[in-house]
C-alpha cells in the first residue's frame, strides 16, 4: 500500500484494467463518438483495449478530444512562453483557474505539442463524484485533492498532497499544475491564497526554509485566458450572493453541469502564456524579507502579478470595462461588430432591471483589464 493511493493517478500497470471497466460506460461512447465522429465503436475499442499507459490514452484519446473541441467551440489556440521550459525539468505550474477540464486540458496539449512532459494535476474530489469521472482523472494523470473535510483531517491530507507533490516534482521529474487557489475564479480577480502555499510548502525538510524548498521546485506561474467564459451566466447565481452577502449552496448536479458546459460551451479565443520560471525572484525574496509570513505573502504577490501580466486582454474584457466605467477608453481595442456581440449575449443572458448582476457580470470580464493596468 502507497501513502498515496487515496488521491493518486494510476500505475501504467493499472490503465489497461481501469479502461475496462469504464469500455461500455455511455459517457465514454458519447466521448470518443464526439472525438472520432466518422468511425464506427470497434475501432476505438480496439484502439483503447490495446492502451497500456497514461501517456498512450492521453496521446490517443484526450489530445484528438481537446483538438476537436477547439474546433467545434473555439477559433483556435495560442500559446506563448513555452520556450522558458525546458525538456527534462519539472515544474510547478501555479495557474489561475477559469474552466473546470480545460484549464489542465489545453495546457498538457500545449506541452505535448511543445515536446514537453504532461503534468500530474490536482482536481477536487467533489469534480469526481461519479465513478466514471474518478476513473477518467486517474486515466488523465490526475491527483484528487478532498475537499469539505473536518480540520484534523484537512492536516493530514494536506501533508500528503504536498508529500505526493513534493516526490512528482523531486523523484519522478513530473511537472505538477495546481490552482493558485481552490476553486474556479468567478470574479475575474484572479489572487494567489496563500492556504495553497502552505500546503505545498509541508513537504520541506525539517529545518528547511519554506523559500528554499520553493526555490528547488520551479514554480512557474500560468495564465489563461478565454476571451469568451462558456460558463459566464452559470457563475451569476454564485456571484451575487457574494455580492448580497448571503450563503450560497450548490445543486447537485451543478458542478458536472458546468463541467459539461465549459467544454461544449463557445469560447472563441484562448491564451496560454508560460511565465517566468520564479527561482531568482524567490530567492531575492528569502534574502530581503523576514518571516515566513511575510515571505510567502511576497511570494503570493509575485506568482499574482506573473499571472496577471500574463492575460491576454481579448476584445470582450475590454469591452466589458468600457461598458462597466460608461466609457469609450478602450474603444480602439475592439469592433463595432464584436462590441454588438458581446451586448447580445449580455443581454440575453443578465437581467438588465438588475443593477448588481449587471455590474457583477460586467465585472467577471472587465477586472483583468483593471488588475493589468494596476501592476504596469
Amino acid at each position: 500500500m502507497s501513502a498515496f493511493d487515496d488521491i493518486r493517478p494510476y500505475y501504467d500497470t493499472e490503465v489497461n484494467d481501469a479502461i475496462r471497466e469504464i469500455i461500455d460506460h455511455p459517457m465514454l461512447k458519447a466521448m470518443m463518438n464526439f472525438t472520432f465522429p466518422e468511425e464506427k465503436d470497434e475501432y476505438w475499442k480496439n484502439l483503447m483495449l490495446h492502451c497500456h499507459s497514461i501517456r498512450d490514452f492521453q496521446i490517443n484519446f484526450i489530445y484528438p478530444a481537446i483538438q476537436k473541441v477547439l474546433e467545434k467551440s473555439s477559433s483556435g489556440l495560442s500559446t506563448s512562453g513555452f520556450e522558458k521550459l525546458e525538456k527534462n525539468t519539472s515544474y510547478l505550474f501555479i495557474s489561475n483557474h477559469r474552466d473546470i477540464i480545460l484549464d489542465t486540458s489545453l495546457l498538457n496539449a500545449s506541452l505535448y505539442e511543445h515536446g514537453l512532459r504532461m503534468t500530474t494535476s490536482a482536481i477536487g474530489d467533489n469534480l469526481v463524484k461519479k465513478p466514471f469521472l474518478r476513473t477518467l482523472a486517474r486515466l488523465t494523470r490526475s491527483f484528487i485533492i478532498k475537499r469539505g473535510i473536518p480540520s484534523r483531517e484537512l492536516l493530514e491530507s494536506s501533508k500528503t498532497i504536498s508529500a505526493f507533490i513534493r516526490q512528482s516534482l523531486l523523484r519522478e521529474n513530473r511537472s505538477v499544475w495546481i490552482a493558485q487557489r481552490e476553486g474556479r475564479t468567478k470574479d475575474g480577480n484572479d489572487m494567489t491564497h496563500k492556504g495553497v502555499l502552505k500546503m505545498i510548502g509541508m513537504a520541506a525538510d525539517t529545518g528547511e526554509n519554506i523559500l528554499d524548498y520553493f526555490k528547488k521546485i520551479n514554480v512557474v506561474p500560468v495564465s489563461i485566458s478565454y476571451e469568451y467564459d462558456p460558463t459566464d451566466v452559470l457563475k451569476m447565481p454564485e456571484l451575487l450572493a457574494k455580492a448580497r452577502s448571503e450563503a450560497y449552496v450548490k445543486g447537485e448536479n451543478e458542478d458536472f453541469h458546468t463541467l459539461l458546459n465549459g467544454i461544449i460551451g463557445q469560447k472563441k479565443g484562448i491564451h496560454i502564456h508560460i511565465g517566468e520560471v520564479l527561482t531568482e525572484p524567490i530567492n531575492y525574496i528569502s534574502k530581503t524579507v523576514s518571516g515566513p509570513v511575510r515571505q510567502l505573502q511576497e511570494l503570493a504577490e509575485l506568482i499574482d502579478r506573473q499571472i496577471i501580466m500574463g492575460y491576454k486582454l481579448w476584445p470582450t474584457k475590454y469591452i466589458a470595462h468600457d461598458l462597466l466605467y460608461g466609457s469609450d477608453q478602450f474603444s480602439d481595442k475592439y469592433s463595432k461588430e464584436e462590441k454588438e456581440l458581446f451586448e447580445r449575449r449580455f443581454k440575453k443572458g443578465v437581467d438588465q432591471n438588475d443593477p448588481m448582476a449587471v455590474s457583477s457580470f460586467l465585472a467577471m470580464y472587465a477586472n483583468p483589464v483593471s488588475n493589468q493596468m494596476n501592476n504596469y
